[in-house]
């Protein structure tokens, strides 16, 4: 097959246009156009009155030779790779240990279910619940302010993406497109089929759930336990190989592989690592706040009078900026038509987080903005970003009543320097609910200077960002893991044998998608592993 990039279309294009479109570009008669497929569409909305789609498609000719021949100076056409994934290995007939899988979030579902299709029959072990009954627990949290720290938007099957929109793009290197599995096996669950051509595809928060079930189905038909309610306390380790793993119920499990894929909020597990003597090192995250604005006002800005377009969806942005103080602010997660969440996993302490159902429908856009922070700013060992994390949580639970209530502000209010006293035409999203008054005491006196000099910044790239009655909603700490723990090219740990750190917990990704990926490399380290014995 042949790949051919860069078609661009008129928005209302109709269906036979992208066929003439690639007859034109191949100078080929109709008869010889055996299929195509759509491998990305995305849009190009630099010039607002002129949005075009932008397609990648997969044709399907006899004269394929001879068309490379003649386009083979053409960057735009070029053999259509081959994306198919092919295991590494197979289980042996008779398996004597079976691989132990920390964590049911994207990472240690797909390491789970790779491992399940190749016969090694794993162990997958998660401290919080099944994702419906996890649902439960965390949409009460929301409207009753009572906190289960074990089943919350951070623990329990799925993952913290379960409760973000279920965003589905990444900027990983991915030669080996292991992307494409991932997307893949989303669809075979239940996933809209468009997610492997739409550029920025997403599930939605509710719609991730079925999928993640049927996920769990799949790697039990071939093999795979699932044990919830189920955490890890301590890990064997013996001269430098582990062992096995130790439950909270006093069981033990055997194995000398256990793939580590617990997320970025396994606070309490990093402890244990540190204390066994993995090697851990702390790594640069990023705190701040979340901003919402009138969806209108992004689909304005963003797309013109095609604001509202079917084919376009709510609009959304990505912003940066570099300030004076040297630190860098951006925007982060954002969420078109969503809501503002709470992403709280212990008590006395409250953290944001974004969502979208997949309709992206709510009146509020909401993202994060934060600003970068390095181990310069928590020099006092590889935990201390934890430490710090927990400081700003429960500083902001603090100033926002101590209830679950989220401190907030008005944009104008915190560029004025004055506290909050009164909405305006924005109305807060965050369940348990919002508690206005003055956000400069929740970070570092330099992330508030740094926030308050982008601001303004950003509104020059979306004039109506610095809106003054867009609301903050503090604290934003989780943007990812603060700590890394290093691997070898085996993607064992640097000092522990048969420990294999991965995803986003682990320092090795950023999202659904990338953990994933993730989660496949390492599936794949266990494998080879097991099958050389």
């Amino acid at each position: 097959m042949l790949r051919l990039s860069q078609i661009k279309l008129p928005l209302d294009h109709s269906e036979a246009a992208l066929e003439a479109a690639i007859l034109k570009k191949l100078h080929l008669a109709a008869a010889d156009l055996t299929a195509y497929t759509i491998f990305k569409r995305s849009y190009d909305a630099r010039k607002k009155s002129n949005i075009t789609l932008v397609y990648i498609v997969d044709v399907e000719t006899p004269k394929e030779k001879a068309l490379l021949k003649r386009f083979k100076k053409d960057a735009h056409v070029v053999p259509t790779p081959d994306m198919t994934y092919q295991p590494v290995g197979q289980a042996p007939e008779h398996l004597l240990q079976r691989p132990v899988v920390i964590g049911m979030g994207p990472c240690g579902m797909f390491a789970g279910l790779l491992l399940a299709q190749m016969g090694f029959r794993p162990i997958i072990l998660e401290r919080g619940k099944s994702v419906r009954d996890r649902s439960v627990d965390t949409f009460g949290f929301w409207l009753k302010k009572t906190l289960n720290p074990e089943s919350n938007a951070q623990f329990g099957e799925g993952g913290a993406g379960t409760f973000s929109d279920g965003k589905l793009y990444s900027q990983v290197s991915d030669p080996q497109h292991y992307g494409r599995k991932v997307l893949s096996e989303l669809v075979n669950a239940g996933a809209a089929p468009e997610i492997l051509y739409i550029n920025k595809p997403h599930i939605g928060t509710y719609r991730l759930v079925k999928i993640v079930q049927n996920l769990r189905a799949t790697i039990e038909s071939l093999g795979g336990e699932i044990r919830f309610q189920t955490r890890v306390v301590d890990i064997d380790i013996d001269q430098g190989q582990v062992r096995g793993v130790r439950l909270d119920n006093g069981d033990t499990l055997t194995s000398g592989h256990v793939v580590l894929a617990v997320g970025h909020s396994a606070r309490d597990t990093f402890q244990m690592l540190y204390e066994r003597g993995v090697y851990i090192e702390a790594k640069p995250f990023s705190i701040g706040f979340r901003i919402e604005h009138p969806q209108s006002l992004i689909d304005r800005c963003r797309l013109g009078d095609q604001a509202g377009h079917p084919r376009l969806g709510a609009a959304d942005y990505k912003l940066v900026h570099h300030c004076e103080n040297g630190r860098s602010v951006y925007s982060f997660c954002m969420c078109p038509g969503g809501k503002v969440v709470a992403a709280a996993s212990e008590p006395g302490r409250l953290v944001t987080n974004g969502m979208s159902e997949y309709a992206r429908d709510e009146s509020n856009a909401n993202s994060a903005i934060v600003v970068g922070i390095t181990p310069e700013d928590y020099p006092e060992g590889p935990l201390a970003g934890i430490a710090l994390q927990r400081q700003l949580e429960a500083g902001a639970f603090q100033l926002g009543g101590g209830t679950y209530e989220a401190p907030g502000q008005l944009v104008g209010d915190f560029l004025a320097h004055r506290p909050s006293t009164k909405l305006g035409t924005v109305h807060p999203s965050y369940k348990p609910g919002v508690k206005l008054g003055d956000l400069s005491t929740s970070l570092p006196d330099y992330a508030i200077a740094a926030l308050r000099e982008a601001i303004p910044a950003f509104d020059h790239k979306i004039p109506g960002f610095a809106m003054a009655d867009a609301v903050l909603t503090g604290v934003e700490t989780r943007t990812s893991s603060p700590i890394r723990i290093q691997r070898n090219e085996q993607f064992q740990s640097l000092n522990t044998v048969g420990l294999y750190p991965a995803g986003e917990g682990a320092g090795y990704a950023g999202g659904i998608l990338s953990a994933g990926i993730d989660g496949i490399r390492v599936a794949e380290a266990v494998a080879l592993s097991l099958v050389k014995g």
